[in-house]
């Protein structure tokens, strides 16, 4: 018999699940090598993540995140057409903040919240550009209050 899941006052529900010997040992080293305290506790980790990667792939879900990016500063009108793109969706670029790094390298990291295809389409014309050696977009499932109490 289950219990309902409710994770406000702790109850949760018991799952039986099986895998081979091999897959489990590996489990169980990833437990005591990442501090989990329990293969249920790092079980529910790797379900959420899949269940966040499932709801970034349905596009429709409003989630928070980020963009992170590394990119070469001295390609000509990058900072621009970055700043743009910002601009150009200011209802889900919340906040943005780069640091200088070596040589002619820059991070930028970019807060966003929006419709989860949205953030994607964004994050993938910043990761385009030239000039942007790597980015990334990373989701949770989770929204930021309205800015200002008067905000809708």
């Amino acid at each position: 018999m289950s219990l309902p899941s409710d994770t406000r006052t702790g109850l949760v529900t018991r799952i039986s699940i099986s895998m081979p010997e091999e897959m489990l040992q590996e489990l169980d080293q990833m437990v005591t090598g990442q501090g989990y305290e329990s293969r249920s506790q790092a079980i529910g980790a790797m379900i959420h993540t899949q269940l966040l990667e499932h709801k970034r792939q349905l596009g429709g879900e409003v989630m928070v995140g980020t963009i992170t990016l590394l990119y070469d500063r001295s390609v000509h009108g990058l900072q621009k057409q970055l700043a743009d793109l910002q601009c150009a969706h200011i209802d889900e670029v919340i906040s943005s903040l780069h640091v200088h790094l070596v040589g002619q390298q820059m991070m930028e990291v970019i807060l966003v919240q929006g419709p989860a295809g949205t953030l994607q389409a964004i994050a993938n014309a910043m990761i385009t550009l030239r000039g942007v050696v790597t980015g990334h977009l990373q989701l949770m499932a989770a929204t930021m209050p309205p800015l200002h109490p008067g905000a809708a």
